[in-house]
């Protein structure tokens, strides 16, 4: 397998980055998050990348995207290795609940702003913010 004509473990951090759509500061805090694997830097030149590590780095990104964590994403890939779909379905349920959890909050709080806008724009008194008096309360 190549990437970008390259061979398969002839990637430079440079382009395995470019090749994931990242830069490659996020490549080396990957690395330090334990989610890549740094390949062992030759006595002269540069550290070599394998082309599957471009899909470890975007399995990362997409994963992130959908709102998991580092360390969720790093369980995520330590299930794969281990071929455990019960734990990741559940890990991933687990997610959806509390973005369900976040949906409702948010909603909750954007009704909540639109009433304090509503409130502000119906006011006559200069004087007085209706945002900020029930901001103020006890």
């Amino acid at each position: 397998m190549s990437v970008n004509g390259l061979p398969a473990s002839d990637l430079t951090i440079g382009e395995l980055a470019k090749a994931a759509g990242v830069n490659v500061e996020t490549v080396r805090y990957y690395q330090r998050r334990g989610l890549l694997k740094e390949p062992p830097r030759p006595v002269a030149g540069f550290r070599r990348y394998a082309a599957s590590e471009v899909g470890r780095l975007r399995f990362v990104k997409r994963a992130q995207m959908l709102g998991f964590t580092l360390g969720e994403i790093a369980d995520l890939m330590r299930l794969a290795d281990e071929s455990a779909r019960e734990q990741a379905r559940e890990l991933a349920a687990r997610k959806l609940s509390l973005i369900q959890r976040k949906m409702a909050d948010l909603a909750a709080m954007q009704r909540a702003l639109g009433s304090l806008l509503c409130q502000c724009e119906a006011s006559d008194d200069p004087g007085t913010c209706p945002i900020i008096e029930a901001l103020s309360r006890d």
